[in-house]
């Protein structure tokens, strides 16, 4: 027997129509709150993704990498803006698997080890973590697995060929004779190097590849100076002539979602408006996979909040208001923590949070400031707003834009931008949120789950038509912001936007709260009931294996 089957094998038998071997590539993990190895929405998808395959029995590995210092953590400054501390992470509950090997990275050896989250901690399939982090290194190479997404080129290009290359050395490590390698975005691309080694042929790699692209527009799928990434080890000792041919790249720039499409069996956007988009966006390359849509979701057991649903089951509609409302007030615990701000459990409370990223728009609220003061100081149907999320450490416009939210929140005792938007934290905005604001310029979201967790916990979605809405949105579970000309200028459609925004909440959402209180409870309930499941990751898992993974050859 080899090492997976008498160390690592999943705690339970396989279900037959998911015991094709699948390794699941993704550089970030959402697995739970004590473990640091995610930023944001991608984590999430890849922790309700393994949780959920270890629910329905299905033979799938987890392959990321341990980040010493996670992400970040989202501190503040003494003026109580943002700053970034990067906190070293210990976990006593990963098990070293005393695996050692090296691969190549400019032109250096550089040992790597992986560490293994075992089933029994979180309900998650086996997951390999890998690190460059130990003593055999010296310092630069060690500092591969510091930073999650660093912002240095080369740093990022070195965490690529050893998310892929190292990934893919490593299941031969194991014995774990993978039929399929799926690349959760492009980051593992370089594991198709691997396996050109291996196999010395294309169809063998597109045999086993899948890819999933979470990017609905050209220009944000990453780039790279393709002698960069000849220098650094990417396409695993090919000449870069060779790597050329084999992607299909001329220049000196190379596309990696492009170069995923070419050598992919399948592959998949993660709405069905993105799954459109994305054939639209790639058309014109002849030469690649198709690409199919399989929508994002989110782990329902995890994510849901089991008293809300039981009230919502048995009927017991005073339990499930006064349980929301409870839910209410533990979120206002934190605000006042955070904050100094006390918050009423009966005032409608909206909350925005998310990553912070220009597109996603945080602050199109406060855009027209007279309307936003006049909402801001109701005396009459008053309402409360909490904003959280993380910005790339690097992207200061996000920063700006997270720090201009803090300073503008000063001015009103009903307004509160919280820190260390993380698993625990997402998941008590959601319980604590009566209205869930999704902004994303249409259509630049190419999913945007956390709408889905939201509603699993009683919060009414309020959302342009963008990523999952369209397949979830009707008249009777959730408010739609409405659509605005695309061929106008950006400036416009915000503009645009920000007037039906106030509209909506001024016109229909907050008299419907206070005045209407039987409607919005019906509300509720319709959102939570059309959630599930079709929004639940269970949902997702299968989807993969009967349009994805069973679809691709074996390799016995």
């Amino acid at each position: 027997m080899n090492l997976f089957e008498t160390k690592y094998k999943h705690p339970y038998e396989y279900a037959p129509e998911y015991r094709k071997r699948v390794a699941y590539f993704s550089m970030e993990f959402a697995i739970d709150q004590s473990l640091k190895t995610y930023s944001g929405g991608l984590g999430f998808l890849a922790g309700s993704h393994m949780r959920s395959a270890f629910e329905k029995h299905q033979n799938v590995i987890g392959i990321g990498i341990l980040w010493k210092y996670g992400y970040y953590d989202q501190i503040r400054k003494q003026d109580q803006s943002m700053d970034v501390l990067f906190l070293e992470k210990n976990y006593s509950f990963l098990e070293d698997t005393n695996i050692r090997f090296t691969i190549e990275i400019n032109h250096h050896p550089v040992w790597v080890t992986a560490k293994y989250l075992a089933p029994k901690y979180f309900h998650s399939v086996p997951i390999f973590l890998l690190t460059t982090d130990i003593p055999e290194n010296d310092y630069l190479a060690q500092s591969i697995t510091h930073h999650l997404y660093d912002a240095d080129i080369s740093a990022k290009v070195a965490q690529y060929v050893l998310l892929g290359i190292g990934g893919a050395k490593l299941l031969d490590y194991l014995g774990y004779n993978a039929e399929v390698y799926h690349l959760n975005e492009a980051h593992g691309f370089s594991a198709a190097m691997y396996l050109y080694q291996k196999y010395k042929s294309a169809a063998e790699i597109k045999k086993r590849l899948v890819f999933t692209t979470h990017t609905p527009e050209e220009a944000g799928n990453e780039k790279h100076d393709i002698h960069l990434l000849h220098k650094m080890g990417y396409f695993c000792g090919l000449k870069l002539e060779e790597a050329q041919a084999l992607t299909n790249m001329s220049g000196d720039v190379f596309d990696h979602s492009l170069a995923a499409l070419r050598l992919s069996h399948a592959a998949n956007g993660v709405s069905q408006l993105h799954g459109y988009v994305a054939r639209e966006m790639w058309s014109k390359y002849g030469d690649i996979c198709s690409i199919d849509a399989i929508t994002n979701a989110q782990n329902g057991p995890y994510w849901m909040d089991h008293v809300m649903y039981d009230c919502l089951y048995k009927n017991r509609l005073k339990l499930l208001v006064h349980r929301k409302k409870y839910l209410k007030q533990r979120l206002f615990e934190t605000v006042a923590d955070q904050t100094g701000k006390i918050f009423d459990s009966d005032v409608l409370t909206i909350v925005w949070a998310r990553r912070f990223a220009g597109y996603k728009r945080a602050d199109l609220l406060t855009t027209d400031e007279d309307r936003f003061d006049a909402l801001m100081n109701r005396t009459e149907m008053p309402v409360q707003i909490i904003w959280a999320g993380k910005p790339y450490p690097s992207d200061y416009g996000a920063i700006s834009t997270f720090n201009k939210l803090v300073h503008l929140s000063k001015k009103y005792k009903n307004m509160a931008v919280l820190v260390g938007y993380e698993l625990k934290l997402s998941k008590k905005l959601k319980a604590g949120a009566d209205l869930w604001l999704n902004t994303p310029r249409v259509p630049r979201e190419a999913s945007g789950t956390s709408g889905m967790t939201a509603a699993m916990n009683g919060a009414i979605n309020l959302s342009t038509l963008d990523g999952w809405i369209p397949e979830f949105a009707n008249e009777k579970n959730c408010f739609v912001i409405p659509p605005v000309d695309q061929e106008e200028t950006a400036l416009m459609q915000d503009v645009h936007d920000t007037q039906n925004l106030f509209d909506l909440l001024e016109r229909k959402i907050i008299p419907m709260y206070y005045k209407k209180p039987a409607a919005w409870l019906r509300i509720m309930k319709q959102s939570m009931k059309d959630v599930m499941p079709q929004f639940e990751s269970g949902r997702m898992a299968d989807e993969y294996y009967r349009k994805i993974y069973n679809g691709v050859p074996g390799n016995q």
